[in-house]
């Protein structure tokens, strides 16, 4: 019986083969394959646990290998194929099948405990073919949300031989999927908590249709913050597809709940400003996710963005270009999906009083500069909406209009349905570029002069073009539009022209 596990190693991981050799000579077992100190450590549990399962442990020299040896192995996901292995070498059971896939950690009862990485094995497994995965019970839900066959759950080791003697008794994993497809709960901060900003919820919705980055930015109690952690709560839930991915970083980061199946939900990832390059990007010594891939086909918010480090934030510039995170360390080479939309906060200086009504701002031009420039001109052209914010007063708190988060996520919904039926593909409009970009927006010779004179009075870069191509083209979608028009060209402008001459020169701007 050949049998497989699995190495989890970026997003892709490897699998495993699991070796067992017998021979006469002084007891004892070896573990070779560049195993790390958990596995090693489980020579002891695996030996305890066949023993407290019924079986006899063999007494010889063996030898396990882990295939292939030049893929360093880490935790303690291997016990049960190296338990069954070492089985299997004593003939139990009698006829087993012939190649199986097993993951799971080994209590020294026999139980069986949840592992990482379950559903990324089993997408890795599929190049097998049909064969039996054993996966821990806890791990059901998760490995049910893969949609493959003749998945397994098993809670103890007496059960897993039971199986591999007759694969056909045990009950499949898949059976459950059915259940894994609905959207968490959607209680938390809801829009409908904020009054009197009708501006800042069109241009919140403009960004959630279309998946722009955005900016906001104002004096201390403008509720930019509050703003920004209901921005999940206007999102749609996820494509059966993107769930996947989602599921499948989380898995490998050891994140996903036990029992849990599919995250229905767009992640929302909020670090702290003290974190570290590594915790932004990723990285380690096995190569784990870092925020920017666990947000994504969701939202990184980075709150008070100019208190993180200046190179932490410059870090972002490739992953926000290109989607993914390339991780090189030690001859070793990994990647993680990494599309996410940034939302950015921060005061419009370090006192925050710039633009503030009745308060006076007392930081330098120099000062000013240096704060926008944390930034850097480069991230910053990244970031297609720019939302400046004034507290408001106590008039529009008590009678302003108010939109709940269930409204703002419908018409939100309806616009991505819009554009997805417009262009017949499967992408945020802030994904588009070049051709497609322009087909999209299908300018007439009006709106082209428009973009020109627009663009041009506001010495925008071709980036900063295209963005404004992009946000127009939400903009359409969201009042169902086909085709982008004038009027959107000036409020896509509009939306990104706040906040560019604040950074350049470091100039006393009024937020509007």
């Amino acid at each position: 019986m050949t049998i497989y596990s699995y190495a989890s190693f970026g997003y892709e991981g490897e699998l495993v083969t699991v070796e067992v050799d017998l021979r006469p000579a002084l007891p004892g077992i070896e573990i070779v394959g560049l195993p790390d100190s958990a596995i090693r450590e489980a020579k002891e549990r695996i030996r305890v646990a066949i023993r407290n399962s019924g079986f006899e442990y063999p007494s010889k020299r063996i030898l396990i290998n882990l295939y292939p040896a030049g893929v360093p192995k880490a935790g303690a996901s291997f016990d049960l194929p190296i338990a069954l292995g070492i089985l299997a070498a004593c003939g139990i059971p009698e006829d087993p099948p012939e190649r199986i896939l097993a993951m799971g950690e080994l209590q020294l009862s026999g139980r069986i405990r949840a592992v990482d990485g379950v559903i990324a094995a089993l997408h890795e497994s599929e190049m097998l073919g049909n064969l039996p995965r054993l996966v821990p019970g806890e791990n059901s839900p998760e490995a049910a949300a893969s949609g493959l066959k003749n998945i397994y759950p098993v809670t103890d080791l007496t059960a897993a031989v039971e199986l591999l003697q007759d694969p056909g008794a045990g009950k499949s994993a898949e059976a459950e999927e059915g259940s894994l497809s609905k959207r968490e709960s959607d209680a938390g901060p809801d829009y409908g908590d904020m009054a009197g900003c009708p501006e800042l919820l069109r241009a919140l919705q403009i960004a959630a249709v279309g998946g722009h980055h955005t900016m906001l930015f104002g004096p201390p109690g403008s509720g930019k913050s509050m703003a920004a952690v209901r921005f999940p709560s206007i999102l749609p839930s996820l494509f059966h597809r993107e769930a996947l991915e989602v599921t499948r970083i989380y898995s490998v980061a050891g994140k996903l709940p036990r029992r849990s199946g599919l995250i229905k939900t767009p992640p929302f990832r909020k670090p702290h400003h003290s974190a570290s390059r590594e915790g932004l990007i990723g990285g380690g010594p096995f190569l784990q996710p870092g925020e920017v891939s666990l947000a994504h086909n969701g939202v990184l918010l980075l709150d008070e963005a100019a208190e993180f480090q200046s190179g932490v934030l410059q870090a972002l510039r490739e992953p926000v270009e290109q989607r993914r995170v390339d991780l090189v360390r030690a001859q070793r080479r990994a990647f993680f999906p990494a599309s996410f939309q940034l939302l950015l906060t921060l005061n419009p200086c370090p006192c925050g009083n710039l633009g503030k009504e009745d308060a006076v701002c007392l930081c330098t031009d120099r000062e000013i500069s240096r704060y926008w420039k944390t930034l850097g001109g480069a991230l910053l052209d990244r970031i297609d909406i720019r939302i400046p914010l004034q507290p408001a007063g106590p008039e529009a708190l008590l009678h302003g209009e108010r939109k709940s988060s269930d409204l703002l996520r419908e018409q939100v919904s309806r616009g991505r349905t819009t554009g997805r039926k417009l262009r017949g593909v499967d992408r945020l409009n802030s994904e588009l570029e070049g051709r497609e970009l322009v087909n999209a927006a299908a300018l007439d010779p009006d709106t082209q002069r428009v973009l020109l004179e627009e663009t041009h009075r506001e010495g925008f870069s071709n980036r900063a073009v295209h963005g404004v191509l992009k946000v127009a083209r939400s903009i359409a979608d969201l009042e169902g539009s086909g085709r982008v028009l004038g009027t959107h060209i000036v409020e896509a402008v509009g939306l990104r022209g706040v906040g560019e001459n604040l950074f350049y020169s470091g100039l006393r701007v009024p937020a509007r």
